[in-house]
C-alpha cells in the first residue's frame, strides 16, 4: 500500500516538482545528481513523503533552472492538528 503525502502542501510542491522535471525530459536520477540528492529521496519529494530544508529546496530549484518561489507560491502550512 502507497503512503499519503505528508500534506497537501507537500503533495502539490512535490507535482510542481515532477511536472517541471518532466518539462525539462529529465529523469529522477538525473535530477537527484543534479541537486545533490539521493534519487530515491528525490522521489519521495516528488510524492509529497519529504517535508524538506530550505537548503534542499533551493538545490531542487536550480537543479529544474526554476525560481524556488514558483514552487512554493501559495503553499500553506498544515493546520495544527489536536
Amino acid at each position: 500500500m502507497t503512503k499519503p503525502p505528508i500534506s497537501d502542501a507537500a503533495r502539490i510542491f512535490g507535482e510542481r516538482v515532477r511536472a517541471r522535471r518532466q518539462e525539462l525530459g529529465l529523469s529522477q536520477e538525473q535530477i537527484a545528481e543534479g541537486s545533490q540528492m539521493h534519487w530515491s529521496y528525490f522521489g519521495q519529494v516528488e510524492r509529497g513523503r519529504r517535508n524538506l530544508t530550505l537548503h534542499n529546496i533551493l538545490k531542487i530549484a536550480e537543479a529544474l533552472k526554476i525560481d524556488s518561489a514558483d514552487l512554493v507560491r501559495g503553499l500553506k502550512a498544515p493546520e495544527k492538528s489536536d
